[in-house]
Protein backbone atom coordinates (compact mmCIF):
# COMPACT_ATOMS: atom_id res chain seq x y z
CA UNK A 1 0.00 0.00 0.00
CA UNK A 2 1.19 3.53 -0.74
CA UNK A 3 0.72 5.85 2.23
CA UNK A 4 1.12 9.64 2.36
CA UNK A 5 2.44 10.74 5.74
CA UNK A 6 2.59 14.23 7.18
CA UNK A 7 2.74 16.08 10.47
CA UNK A 8 3.28 19.40 12.10
CA UNK A 9 6.00 20.19 14.65
CA UNK A 10 3.98 18.64 17.51
CA UNK A 11 3.67 15.38 15.60
CA UNK A 12 7.13 15.29 14.05
CA UNK A 13 8.58 12.64 16.39
CA UNK A 14 5.51 10.44 15.92
CA UNK A 15 5.66 10.87 12.15
CA UNK A 16 9.32 9.86 12.12
CA UNK A 17 8.56 6.69 14.09
CA UNK A 18 5.55 5.88 11.90
CA UNK A 19 7.62 6.36 8.74
CA UNK A 20 10.07 3.70 9.90
CA UNK A 21 7.36 1.31 11.13
CA UNK A 22 5.30 1.59 7.94
CA UNK A 23 8.34 0.98 5.75
CA UNK A 24 9.35 -2.03 7.88
CA UNK A 25 5.82 -3.38 7.32
CA UNK A 26 6.38 -3.19 3.56
CA UNK A 27 4.39 -0.08 2.73
CA UNK A 28 5.59 2.56 0.29
CA UNK A 29 5.54 5.83 2.20
CA UNK A 30 5.54 9.34 0.77
CA UNK A 31 6.70 11.71 3.51
CA UNK A 32 5.19 15.12 2.68
CA UNK A 33 7.00 16.75 5.59
CA UNK A 34 8.01 18.59 7.51
CA UNK A 35 11.66 17.57 7.44
CA UNK A 36 12.48 19.04 10.88
CA UNK A 37 10.65 19.60 14.13
CA UNK A 38 10.65 23.38 13.64
CA UNK A 39 7.30 25.16 14.03
CA UNK A 40 5.07 24.86 10.94
CA UNK A 41 1.42 25.38 10.05
CA UNK A 42 -0.46 22.07 10.10
CA UNK A 43 -2.97 22.92 7.33
CA UNK A 44 -0.15 22.91 4.77
CA UNK A 45 0.80 19.30 5.50
CA UNK A 46 -2.78 18.12 6.00
CA UNK A 47 -3.59 19.49 2.54
CA UNK A 48 -0.58 17.76 0.99
CA UNK A 49 -1.61 14.39 2.43
CA UNK A 50 -5.27 14.96 1.54
CA UNK A 51 -4.44 15.89 -2.04
CA UNK A 52 -2.19 12.84 -2.44
CA UNK A 53 -5.03 10.56 -1.33
CA UNK A 54 -7.80 12.35 -3.23
CA UNK A 55 -5.77 12.29 -6.47
CA UNK A 56 -4.87 8.62 -6.15
CA UNK A 57 -1.14 9.28 -5.72
CA UNK A 58 -1.51 7.51 -2.36
CA UNK A 59 -3.94 4.82 -1.23
CA UNK A 60 -4.23 6.19 2.29
CA UNK A 61 -2.89 9.03 4.39
CA UNK A 62 -1.71 9.41 7.97
CA UNK A 63 -1.46 12.72 9.80
CA UNK A 64 0.15 13.44 13.17
CA UNK A 65 -0.29 16.69 15.06
CA UNK A 66 -0.61 17.47 18.76
CA UNK A 67 -4.19 16.21 19.13
CA UNK A 68 -5.06 14.96 15.64
CA UNK A 69 -8.00 17.35 15.52
CA UNK A 70 -6.62 20.30 13.55
CA UNK A 71 -5.07 18.14 10.87
CA UNK A 72 -8.31 16.19 10.40
CA UNK A 73 -10.33 19.38 10.08
CA UNK A 74 -7.94 20.71 7.44
CA UNK A 75 -7.70 17.42 5.50
CA UNK A 76 -11.48 17.09 5.40
CA UNK A 77 -11.64 20.30 3.35
CA UNK A 78 -10.14 18.37 0.42
CA UNK A 79 -12.84 16.82 -1.73
CA UNK A 80 -12.68 13.03 -1.53
CA UNK A 81 -10.99 12.88 1.86
CA UNK A 82 -12.62 11.17 4.81
CA UNK A 83 -10.20 11.92 7.66
CA UNK A 84 -10.92 10.47 11.08
CA UNK A 85 -9.39 11.33 14.42
CA UNK A 86 -8.85 8.19 16.49
CA UNK A 87 -8.00 7.75 20.15
CA UNK A 88 -8.38 4.03 20.77
CA UNK A 89 -8.05 0.67 19.07
CA UNK A 90 -11.85 0.57 18.74
CA UNK A 91 -12.11 3.97 17.03
CA UNK A 92 -9.23 3.05 14.69
CA UNK A 93 -11.09 -0.10 13.64
CA UNK A 94 -14.43 1.70 13.28
CA UNK A 95 -12.87 4.46 11.16
CA UNK A 96 -11.97 1.77 8.62
CA UNK A 97 -14.88 -0.64 9.01
CA UNK A 98 -17.78 1.81 9.17
CA UNK A 99 -16.51 5.14 7.83
CA UNK A 100 -14.04 3.94 5.21
CA UNK A 101 -11.70 6.70 6.37
CA UNK A 102 -8.95 7.15 3.83
CA UNK A 103 -6.93 9.45 6.10
CA UNK A 104 -6.17 8.79 9.75
CA UNK A 105 -5.27 11.60 12.12
CA UNK A 106 -3.63 10.91 15.47
CA UNK A 107 -2.39 12.97 18.39
CA UNK A 108 1.36 12.87 18.75
CA UNK A 109 1.20 14.59 22.13
CA UNK A 110 -1.48 12.23 23.44
CA UNK A 111 0.09 8.81 22.86
CA UNK A 112 3.41 7.09 23.15
CA UNK A 113 5.04 6.01 19.91
CA UNK A 114 4.10 2.34 20.26
CA UNK A 115 0.44 3.25 20.66
CA UNK A 116 0.49 5.55 17.59
CA UNK A 117 1.94 2.70 15.54
CA UNK A 118 -0.64 0.26 16.89
CA UNK A 119 -3.57 2.57 16.04
CA UNK A 120 -2.32 2.99 12.47
CA UNK A 121 -1.73 -0.78 12.09
CA UNK A 122 -5.28 -1.56 13.23
CA UNK A 123 -6.74 1.00 10.84
CA UNK A 124 -4.72 -0.31 7.89
CA UNK A 125 -5.64 -3.95 8.56
CA UNK A 126 -9.35 -3.43 9.16
CA UNK A 127 -11.50 -3.94 6.04
CA UNK A 128 -14.48 -1.77 5.17
CA UNK A 129 -17.66 -3.68 6.05
CA UNK A 130 -19.75 -2.26 3.22
CA UNK A 131 -23.44 -3.09 3.52
CA UNK A 132 -25.41 -0.41 5.34
CA UNK A 133 -22.22 1.62 5.71
CA UNK A 134 -21.71 1.88 1.93
CA UNK A 135 -24.91 3.87 1.52
CA UNK A 136 -23.80 6.27 4.22
CA UNK A 137 -20.46 6.81 2.49
CA UNK A 138 -22.37 7.52 -0.73
CA UNK A 139 -24.40 10.16 1.14
CA UNK A 140 -21.22 11.77 2.46
CA UNK A 141 -19.91 11.95 -1.11
CA UNK A 142 -23.20 13.47 -2.28
CA UNK A 143 -23.01 16.09 0.49
CA UNK A 144 -19.49 16.92 -0.56
CA UNK A 145 -20.60 17.41 -4.15
CA UNK A 146 -23.56 19.57 -3.12
CA UNK A 147 -26.17 17.05 -4.25
CA UNK A 148 -27.79 16.83 -0.79
CA UNK A 149 -28.83 19.86 1.20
Amino acid sequence: MKIALGSDHAGFAGKTALLQALRRAGHRVVDVGPITGDRVDYPDFAAAVGRAVASGRADRGVLVCGSGIGMAIAANKIRGVRAAVVWSEKTAALAAAHNRANVLSVGGRLFRTARLIRLVQIWLKTPFEGGRHAGRIEKITALEKGRIR
